[in-house]
This record gives C-alpha cells, structure tokens and sequence, in this order.
C-alpha cells in the first residue's frame, strides 16, 4: 500500500540577512506519522516549523502542507492544521471553558460544535471540577495536555508541537506521549520538535537538524544501527562532531 504524503518539502531554506537558519532541507511525511523534528536549541528546528505552518516565509524552496503552498496558500494551511507552541498559548486568565470556546470560534467551529467539544474534552482530561477555573491556576503539565487538546477541537489532518514536553516532569511527558499516540492512531499527522533525544524512541521516523541542515533521517532503529550505537542521544552526539 503506498503511504499518503502529507508534507512534501523540497530544498526549504530561510536566511536572515548573512545568517542562514535554515539550509535547503528536504523531506516528506506521510499520514498518521509521528514525524520526530531533532536538534539542539537554535538548530533551526522552530524556524523550520513557522515555515510549515504559514507563519514564516521561506527565502526559497517549496514545501506542500495537507496538499496547499505554504508560501502562496497560507489560510488554507492553518485551517488544515493544530498548532502548539513553544511557550504556552492558552489565555491564563480565561477559565478552562472560556479558552475552549474561544479557540473553538477562531477554528470557526460552531455553538453546538464547541459545547459538544468542551463537553468531551473536559471528560477526556478528568477536568469537570476545574472547568471554570482560571488556566493560571493549573499545573504547567495539565495546562500542556489542555493545549494539545485544544489545538485538536478542528480535527486537523496535521498538529505541529513545538517542544511540547518541556520543563514538565517525566510521567507528565509520558502520559503526554500516551496523548499523541493515541491521537496519531486516528489518522491525524504528528509532527513534533524535540531537544529531548530520548523521546526520538517515541516517534516512527526522525529527522535530525544540525546548524540548520538535516543530517539524517530515517527510524530511531535504523539510525541507531547505522551509527552503531544504543540511543538516540549517541546517534545526535556522533552527527554533532561530525558536522565540527
């Protein structure tokens, strides 16, 4: 059976001034794909995602996001997709309830959609007594469950997570992993970044960035065989030293 392509990018590069953050990356991600997005910080890998989710404009390359342009059809990209960033996107001071209805109406869905989905997602996440608590009030580890939550109210064929696990606890970040899981078993595409080399054991495939170029790409399993080493981490570590 052939894979359904996704995400189809082709020599992908952003330069600022002299600087370039991104170098002529190519790659393909096909749908319900955990996509695993590695690097160290500042190896261009939030760069990298802004261009995909049509926030960013690529100095030159192509790339194809749920079949549209990123660079000539941006509104049909974001509508194609969810989107959690880096930093904490809920409104801390909206309640649970507020932050979902007001989410709900930027996806354009409508009254009844977003009282049916307050209704599940509440269910889901075990938060009924918390509903009408302010966001603030939460522990950073249900608030990053609630955001991953929400940027799904649209049922997107894609979610970007940018660094979606940081600065949370260990079961935290697995029960968050459990989240993703289950949600990529419905079909939907997950494409997340990670500083965490550990968590590359999660995904189906990864691709590592360094200083702004993909240096590999492929299964956690088959990486590690081919750099003959036991974790992912060691797999990062060896393409490191050798771009030195």
């Amino acid at each position: 059976m052939t894979k359904e392509k996704i995400i189809a990018v082709q020599n992908l590069s952003k330069q600022f001034g002299n600087f370039i953050a991104v170098n002529s990356i190519s790659f393909e991600v096909y749908k319900g794909e955990i996509f695993g997005f590695l690097g160290a910080n500042g190896a261009g890998k939030t760069t990298a995602m802004k261009m995909l989710i049509g926030i960013s404009k690529p100095t030159s390359g192509e790339a194809l996001v749920a079949g549209f342009d990123v660079k000539t059809n941006t509104e049909m990209v974001k509508r194609s997709i969810g989107y959690m960033s880096q930093k904490f996107s809920m409104y801390d001071d909206l309640t649970i309830k507020e932050n979902i209805t007001f989410f709900g109406g930027i996806y354009g869905l409508s009254r009844n959609q977003i009282k049916e989905k307050t209704e599940k997602l509440v269910s889901q996440l075990e938060l009924e007594d918390a509903v009408d608590k302010l966001v603030g009030s939460l522990p950073l580890g249900w608030k990053q469950k609630l955001s991953f939550s929400v940027a799904l109210l649209h049922e997107p064929k894609i979610v970007f997570l940018d660094e979606p696990t940081g600065g949370v606890d260990p079961i935290t970040r697995r029960q968050f992993w459990e989240m993703i899981y289950a949600e990529a078993d419905k079909g939907t595409t997950i494409f997340v970044t990670t500083h965490y080399m550990d968590e590359a054991e999660y995904c189906d495939r990864v691709s590592i960035m360094v200083e702004g170029s993909i240096e590999a790409l492929d299964t956690p399993k088959n990486l590690k065989k081919k750099y003959n080493v036991a974790s992912m981490n060691d797999v990062f570590l060896k393409l490191a030293r050798n771009v030195e």
